[in-house]
């Protein structure tokens, strides 16, 4: 997030110390792997940031603290949306990077911690959400707004393209099974095979839930200042009872004047009962 990256031992359950991340400058944390590479003895963590920059942090086998042994800011500073890497043939470590201007590229990280290019390409109108690597050194995207699932050759050319016919809030592949999953960001999730046709072999309905639960929101316009409650989904808000800042800031300016604002406080007391209760009735709705 915006404190940047943090690394928690499970076992102990206490934090482990980081380099300084650099978030004022690097942008917050988009999202976050674990590599593995063939001549480190220990994993290393490689993650994305907002403002474009792919980051690698190592555990330094002498004072045991993670310390950053590579970055970079890739293309033209976008977000990083998602990361995947791969073992190759060759002993280097490939990692495929998504941004939010619809680029998909892959780089290796060599044996000295440097950056090589590979191949990047930019997509027509999908904005990657999650990559991962094919068998054959090709790479699957999947669209976060198009739900597309594109397949990519070692050179970056789209080899098959189709549509899932829903957004895309992630998606996982199971290269032996031949199968990957994605969770349709509507009422579960989608299983899909990785070679033959778009059609999927099974949906796996998520339970719908049984309360519900409200989202507060800020509204301006005719009313400036007022605060409306609307439930999560409805998509509608409601003003049976209209209340500013700008009152509720009088009202608390008349409790410290004491006895003179004794009536105005009665007031804004009644207000806030009348407030409540509404909120309450919308919510067991």
């Amino acid at each position: 997030g915006a404190e940047g990256i943090k690394v928690w031992d499970i076992k102990s359950r206490k934090e482990l110390t980081c380099s300084s991340h650099n978030y004022e400058s690097r942008g917050t944390v988009s999202c976050a792997v674990w590599i593995t590479t063939r001549l480190a003895m220990t994993e290393t963590l490689c993650y994305g940031t907002g403002l474009g920059y792919i980051v690698f942090l190592r555990r330094s086998p002498v004072d045991m603290l993670f310390q950053e042994t590579c970055a970079r800011r890739l293309g033209s500073g976008f977000e990083i949306t998602c990361i995947a890497w791969d073992m190759s043939s060759e002993g280097s470590t490939r990692i495929a990077v998504g941004t939010r201007d619809k680029i998909v590229q892959v780089i290796v990280l060599n044996a000295n911690s440097q950056l090589e290019a590979v191949f990047a390409v930019r997509l027509d109108n999908t904005v990657p959400k999650s990559v991962a690597f094919a068998d054959d050194k090709g790479v699957y995207v999947f669209g976060l707004y198009d739900g597309n699932f594109i397949k990519l050759k070692d050179d970056g050319a789209v080899v098959k393209e189709y549509s899932c016919k829903s957004v895309i809030g992630h998606a996982a592949v199971n290269q032996k099974r031949g199968v990957f999953v994605v969770d349709n960001a509507t009422d579960g999730f989608t299983l899909y095979r990785l070679v033959g046709d778009d059609e999927p072999v099974r949906t796996i309905v998520t339970t719908q839930p049984s309360v519900a639960v409200p989202k507060q929101m800020l509204k301006g316009g005719k009313y400036m200042g007022a605060i409306s409650l609307s439930l999560r989904g409805s998509g509608e808000s409601e003003y049976p009872q209209v209340t500013t800042l700008g009152g509720m800031r009088e009202a608390r300016d008349r409790r410290k004047r004491g006895n003179k604002g004794a009536i105005g406080a009665r007031s804004a007391g009644k207000s806030r009962v009348k407030k409540r209760n509404w909120a309450k009735a919308v919510c067991e709705r």
